[in-house]
């Protein structure tokens, strides 16, 4: 009797082809919506948590400045005694690593780029993980010594070289030029919309001399041997430079340890609730087709009266009826779902080639959506299935 059933609900929907098509499209478009909203949500948290893993592992942002007026504002920055007392008095630490930055010039020959110039150690490098691409990193002789030397990144690289060669070249920084011993990998976008590839580093010394003018250090790097220890490296490190800034106690801190944990999970909650909004909104549209397919089912069941009442007339159960209208209106519905599926694949994939984050297609939600459309499908053909399963055959033989 079932397939007795589906094969009737199929010719009835071929036989209205195209107003078939027009009552799954909002199906369609709904699951369409949905896969796609929840699949480039789902690429674009792993691009966010893998720009910032590419910051470095374990790792600690020493800032000042208050965490409720930003960084360095009305805060004395750092200085490289700060870094040793670090250094020193707390344990777990893999690298502590020091950076001071500025904007400046950057010209070779005819060419020339605005970059960002740091100054920074050979910690900074195992802190972040950074290794080279060519070259070599600057020594520690060239540190102590504040010699100028530096390493580039393959955004300035590309800028200023093009595909040459840029070790032992000298490049100029505004007034002053350095030997580029080191050209570093690329890490691309850093999550917070920065390119992180767009650098010149330098020694510390030579930064400091050179380029600053000041002893200051803008920011400490602390890479934690283990992520156990993290929330201990962080109390000591924040009782530590209270005591050496003179806070105290009951005065706020004048200066923050960012967790870049913390950071992460907070854009990533932020990516998967704004997801979900946007999914729920798409979802809507799934309820607008059901509403549809309610509507063009009662209009069957109005068209096809005198058929519904011949087959109760010749003995046919009501439950075949209602079964009837119900594969029929589940069949548009699944066959929307598919439709919609394949879709919303097909625009995610597209969609996160052209933005540069990962396809990352969700099987749980795939199902998902197919059984919810099929039952939109059950919901809302169901009515018009009763209404068509309860006709009185003698009124429907009578009806024009």
């Amino acid at each position: 009797m079932l397939l007795e059933t589906l094969l009737l609900s199929l010719r009835e929907i071929r036989r209205n082809a195209m107003r078939s098509v027009l009552t799954m499209l909002g199906i369609v478009i709904g699951v369409a919506a949905v896969i796609a909203m929840v699949t480039l949500g789902g690429g674009a948290q792993r691009k966010v948590a893998s720009d910032i893993s590419s910051l470095g592992k374990n790792l600690l942002m020493v800032m000042p400045g208050a965490r409720q007026h930003g960084p360095s504002a009305g805060a004395a920055a750092f200085k490289l005694a700060d870094v040793a007392a670090i250094e020193r008095g707390i344990d777990g630490l893999e690298a502590v690593a020091p950076m001071s930055t500025s904007t400046a010039l950057a010209v070779y020959g005819n060419s020339n780029w605005s970059t960002t110039v740091s100054g920074a150690t050979g910690a900074y490098f195992r802190a972040r993980q950074w290794s080279v691409e060519e070259g070599r990193l600057f020594d520690e002789a060239e540190e102590r010594a504040g010699r100028a030397v530096c390493m580039i990144g393959s955004t300035v690289r590309a800028k200023l070289f093009g595909q040459q060669s840029p070790l032992g070249v000298r490049l100029r920084i505004g007034t002053n030029s350095c030997e580029i011993v080191g050209l570093l990998q690329s890490k691309g976008s850093s999550g917070f919309g920065n390119d992180q590839d767009d650098v010149v580093i330098l020694p510390i010394l030579a930064f400091q001399r050179r380029i600053s003018g000041t002893d200051d250090v803008s920011m400490i790097f602390l890479s934690v041997r283990s992520e156990q220890a993290i929330s201990r490296v962080r109390a000591g490190v924040e009782a530590l430079l209270r005591q050496r800034r003179r806070i105290v106690q009951g005065k706020s801190d004048d200066f923050q340890v960012q967790d870049m944990r913390e950071i992460s999970n907070l854009v990533e909650r932020t990516t998967m609730l704004l997801t979900a909004f946007l999914g729920a909104v798409a979802a809507i549209s799934l309820v607008v087709g059901g509403i549809g397919i309610m509507n063009i089912m009662l209009v069957s069941v109005t068209e096809r009266t005198r058929e519904i009442g011949i087959r109760l007339a010749i003995g046919a159960y009501e439950r075949e009826v209602l079964l009837q209208f119900l594969v029929e209106a589940s069949a548009i519905s699944l066959l929307g779902g598919v439709l919609g599926i394949a879709i919303g694949l097909a625009i995610s994939a597209a969609a996160a080639a052209l933005i540069g984050i990962p396809f990352v297609p969700d099987p749980g939600v795939i199902v998902i959506a197919f059984f919810f459309s099929a039952a939109v499908g059950v919901a809302f053909g169901y009515f018009p299935a009763r209404r068509a399963a309860r006709l009185d055959p003698i009124e429907a033989l009578r009806f024009e």
